[in-house]
């Protein structure tokens, strides 16, 4: 049971460097933490109790792996890992732990496909209900939110901000889990803030993003870029080539220091639109300029 429970710390300590530093240096620990894990329980013998808490804790190890691979754009590994939470927390009669692997299911499809994204987070709705703390019901009506936004119905997504935002008033609980940490008025506000972008409103999405980069929320400093990047993405998509260029100018240093590819990848992608002949002005070239050579570095 000891080592059970070093098994669970260590998610708690994945996650706290997640938060600050993302996850290209971390996943593949959390993979190879996983697979030793699952080799040792496979051969072992131990209690009932013993047997339901490891069922627990390497869902919640494979749950942090996925999240870590998805962060770390590495997104095709991610699902098997979640698939294999959900079993293992049926098998454990765990609760919570199916509900954080559907969320992050939720999360992992809206994409690609976006009206499964929205059962995932129903049927995490629906498991959690009678239990779940606010935190955790806006974190599921913030999925919601986002798939119906993917989908382009706007009703849907206001919605579910609406209950999304009654939820969040009602405060934090003893009984939050460590996986919600990040569920505060800027994560609802970035969340919106893209669901705008899917929607076609880049207008509103720089008013949402805007107001995250204006006031950072500490603790969470790869979401603060992640949102500063994703604000110069909608600044380019308004029209504003200068404020796009602008923006990731002054969020370049710390892309650089973050280990996200997920960051990265916008980042990458924003000096792709920019870097066009049509868009180049002084502040585009000086943006251009510097991301190369901090990449060549």
């Amino acid at each position: 049971m000891e080592q059970v429970q070093l098994a669970s710390s260590l998610v708690d300590d994945l996650r706290r460097a997640d938060a600050v530093a993302g996850a290209d240096l971390l996943c593949d620990v959390a993979i190879q933490v996983h697979t030793r894990l699952s080799a040792w329980a496979a051969r072992a013998s131990y209690s009932r109790e013993v047997g339901d808490a490891l069922q627990s804790a390497l869902a919640d190890l494979s749950i942090e792996a996925a999240w870590l691979a998805i962060d770390a754009e590495r997104r095709s590994e991610a699902r098997p890992y979640l698939n294999e939470a959900i079993t293992r927390a049926r098998i454990a009669d765990d609760p919570r732990v199916e509900v954080r692997a559907l969320t992050h299911l939720s999360l992992l499809i809206r994409e690609s496909q976006p009206g499964e994204s929205l059962h995932c987070a129903e049927a995490a709705l629906r498991v959690s209900a009678g239990w779940a703390t606010p935190r955790l019901t806006t974190l599921l009506h913030l999925r919601r939110a986002h798939a119906y936004a993917v989908l382009r119905d706007a009703s849907g997504f206001s919605r579910e901000m609406t209950k999304a935002r009654r939820e969040l008033d009602r405060g934090t609980h003893e009984d939050d889990q460590g996986f919600v940490h990040f569920v505060n008025h800027q994560e609802l506000i970035g969340i919106e803030g893209l669901s705008y972008l899917a929607l076609d409103k880049p207008e509103r999405t720089v008013q949402s993003l805007r107001a995250i980069t204006d006031n950072p929320s500490p603790g969470h400093r790869r979401n603060q870029v992640y949102y500063a990047v994703r604000l110069s993405e909608a600044a380019y998509q308004q029209g504003d080539v200068n404020e796009a260029a602008r923006i990731a100018l002054d969020v370049l240093p710390a892309v650089r220091q973050i280990s996200s590819k997920r960051v990265s990848q916008h980042l990458a992608q924003v000096r792709g639109s920019l870097a066009t002949p049509r868009q180049a002005t002084t502040t585009t070239r000086q943006f251009v300029d510097a991301y190369d050579q901090e990449v060549s570095l």
